[in-house]
């Protein structure tokens, strides 16, 4: 099942994609759920959206505006470092998982604009597979961490570079920087995800090409490790880290700028595109 965040007539609403529209949840699913994060956190709600999979749809595609995934997620949790070729282009030798933090209001969604910022010309792509929590956990053993996960999908996770400066959150939060979509992909279709490959297009070009498999700390290993010392908790987002290839450490160095149009695509879930223009 792909789940979908939207405005559809200037309202937020979520529902079912397919290859024939949308079906749309909140309208069949009446007040019992605000939002695509107030269904994952009701222990009936994927189940409850599912009854719906055959229903005819209700809205186009082209009638929507792509909202994040996820618009409001508590936790928004990045992990770098976390591919061999990406390490060796950053020279990076901890052991230990690389954290930081990307605030909701920098998110944006599916086939919108990401806003490369007036003060930069180092505004960076960066492909990476989100973990997007079902159920509440707080400590939770590699074994069971699978079972706490309702989904997963793209993220576009763009960096100011030039303002990454010792750590990485400033360079992180900028207004719509964030890409997240198009949808969300549930663990029935995508039990394990090291089945998954992901790659970055700009410009229709391959910047980015890696298998999740490859993951130096593996989706079970984040859960745990971030859990450990955070409750996590329905909808919140974990950035699972970008492959090597970025456009910082190309020579030359490629950046975004207006008029780009950046995708990241992962297999099972889709291709999340986005059009790059300047603040």
């Amino acid at each position: 099942m792909k789940l979908v965040s939207y405005l559809v007539s200037g309202k937020s609403s979520f529902g079912i994609l397919t290859e024939n529209g949308i079906i749309d949840l909140k309208n069949k699913l009446g007040d019992k759920y605000v939002d695509l994060k107030s269904l994952l956190a009701d222990e009936a709600g994927l189940a409850n959206a599912k009854t719906y999979l055959n229903a005819p749809s209700d809205i186009d595609e082209q009638d929507i505006t792509y909202l994040p995934v996820i618009p409001n997620p508590n936790k928004i949790l990045c992990v770098g470092m976390n591919y061999a070729e990406k390490r060796a282009e950053f020279n990076e030798t901890s052991s230990a998982p690389t954290l930081f933090v990307r605030f909701p209001d920098s998110q944006t969604g599916h086939k919108t604009n990401i806003i490369k910022p007036a003060i930069t010309n180092e505004l960076d792509y960066e492909g990476e597979l989100a973990i997007v929590i079902g159920k509440a956990g707080f400590r939770i053993k590699q074994e069971d961490a699978l079972s706490h996960v309702a989904g997963y999908s793209c993220y576009m996770d763009g960096s100011v570079r030039d303002w990454q400066y010792t750590w990485f959150t400033a360079g992180k939060n900028w207004p719509s920087t964030g890409a997240f979509g198009p949808c969300l992909t549930t663990t029935d279709e995508i039990p394990d995800p090291k089945v998954l490959s992901l790659t970055t297009y700009l410009n229709g070009q391959e910047m980015q090409h890696d298998s999740i498999s490859n993951l130096i700390h593996t989706v079970p290993e984040l859960i745990s490790y971030i859990s450990t010392f955070t409750k996590l908790s329905p909808g919140d987002v974990i950035l699972t880290g970008s492959p090597g290839g970025v456009g910082k450490k190309r020579n030359p160095p490629v950046f975004m700028k207006d008029g780009d149009v950046i995708e990241v695509e992962i297999t099972h879930i889709g291709r999340l595109t986005n059009f790059v223009v300047a603040e």
